[in-house]
């Protein structure tokens, strides 16, 4: 991705910078090819030449991260509909899209949390080329799953396949063919689902173990003999445990967490991606999608338990990655910021609690601390500026009209200030 050359001074506005300080009223970030040279009160920026940009009286903070994306999920109704339904040429195109709504939305960077055909290497690809506008990507692929879990459902299911989603494994050798296969093709994380769900349409709930131990830990072997890292689907309590234990690198959800799985969490620094606003889309809008009122109820106790844990691991010192499972039919791509002010308005978190887990955990969790997450001195210009008082109201953040400019490498790429037209993403259904 190219950096812009010159040199641009953003002004008139409220300094939030990613690191959990208190904000800088008046401030100024002088951005000199397509890094942060200053970010501060404004009387003390160097004196420059730059071009300037009018914050408006807004707020200038770093670009957010979704640290949950699934680029190949394209808002659908149905699991069924990610893999049987269309060819891997249209997925990579609605992949393309979506990618483009998520910076457009100020999702500067993006984890993703599994992807079909593993398209998200290549997207990754295209977009650091310039090819196509997205959020940089810590890539992911098709996921792991054990012959009977979450991810293999019914005999329809199995008999169609799910090949392009997920590997089916049967044992430690079959995890490590399925790592080894996500080595060929250049992804960074590897996703598996040691529990279950509230949203299976089987047994296997969200107190399921679905993985051995023995499984997750081939997983992790051979994954880190190759540099990769490793995430988990942990609901269950033991789960979270087993995953911690055989080494894994991130949480995701981490629903029903308990005080030794706390203490494993925090001993081992790990963080955690809760995705809480699906299970509360899940809730509200699952009798207008079907869903069962089994399932409802269960997601009613997955979003219960999963709010609490994650605000016991923020309060213990634990890090809270934001972002999880767009592209569902009732959490649509282009609605990532609700997860932001559902954390504040529903969890407890502060704004600024919850802006730093946007930003700065997001980009640590990437792998990617040292360069992006935080508007400092040396790091990638990656900006979001906001016409409105962000920490007074985070809810502007679902607002694009408010975004006055999403900024990378010090290029506008989206906001009032692009001169590029809005995408929309096409109805599949």
């Amino acid at each position: 991705m190219k950096f812009a050359a010159g040199k641009t001074l953003i002004q008139n506005g409220t300094l939030v910078d990613g690191t959990g300080n208190p904000a800088v009223a008046d401030a100024a970030v002088l951005i000199e090819d397509g890094k942060i040279a200053y970010a501060g009160p404004a009387a003390d920026c160097p004196e420059s030449d730059a071009t300037t940009l009018d914050a408006r009286g807004g707020t200038i903070m770093p670009g957010l991260v979704e640290a949950h994306f699934h680029a190949t999920y394209f808002n659908v109704a149905e699991l069924t509909d990610l893999d049987i339904k269309y060819p891997v040429e249209y997925v990579s195109l609605l992949a393309s899209v979506n990618c483009q709504l998520a910076l457009q939305c100020g999702y500067t960077s993006a984890r993703s949390g599994g992807c079909l055909f593993n398209c998200d290497f290549w997207l990754k690809e295209a977009i650091e080329n310039d090819l196509i506008l997205g959020p940089r990507l810590s890539t992911s692929g098709r996921e792991i799953c054990s012959s009977g879990g979450l991810m293999d459902w019914n005999p329809e299911f199995r008999k169609i396949g799910m090949e392009g989603l997920v590997f089916i494994i049967n044992g430690v050798e079959d995890a490590r063919s399925a790592v080894r296969a996500l080595v060929k093709d250049g992804v960074e994380w590897v996703k598996t689902y040691p529990t279950g769900d509230a949203a299976a349409p089987d047994t296997n709930d969200h107190h399921t173990l679905c993985m051995t131990f023995e499984e997750m830990h081939a997983v992790v072997q051979t994954a880190h003999n190759h540099g990769m890292k490793v995430t988990g689907h942990c609901r269950a309590t033991e789960g979270i445990k087993n995953a911690l234990r055989a080494g894994y690198d991130s949480i995701e959800h981490g629903s029903f967490i308990d005080d030794e799985g706390l203490d494993l969490l925090l001993e081992r620094d790990v963080p955690c991606v809760p995705g809480l606003f699906f299970e509360k889309a899940s809730v509200e809008r699952g009798p207008e999608f079907g869903l069962p009122q089994a399932v409802i109820d269960g997601h009613q106790e997955t979003l219960d338990g999963g709010a609490a844990s994650a605000l016991k691991i923020l309060r213990a010192g634990g890090r809270i990655g934001l972002g999880g499972d767009y592209g569902f039919a009732w959490t649509p791509h282009g609605t990532y910021a609700r997860e932001l002010s559902f954390f504040v308005k529903d969890v407890g978190f502060t704004p600024m609690e919850t802006l730093t887990c946007a930003t700065k955990t997001g980009a640590e969790i990437m792998g990617r601390g040292d360069e992006l997450g935080t508007l400092e001195p040396g790091k990638l210009a990656d900006v979001l500026v906001v016409d409105g008082d962000v920490l007074a109201d985070i809810s502007i953040l679902e607002d694009r009209s408010r975004l006055i400019a999403v900024i990378q490498g010090g290029d506008i790429k989206a906001g009032q200030l692009a001169p590029r037209h809005e995408a929309t993403i096409p109805d599949v259904g």
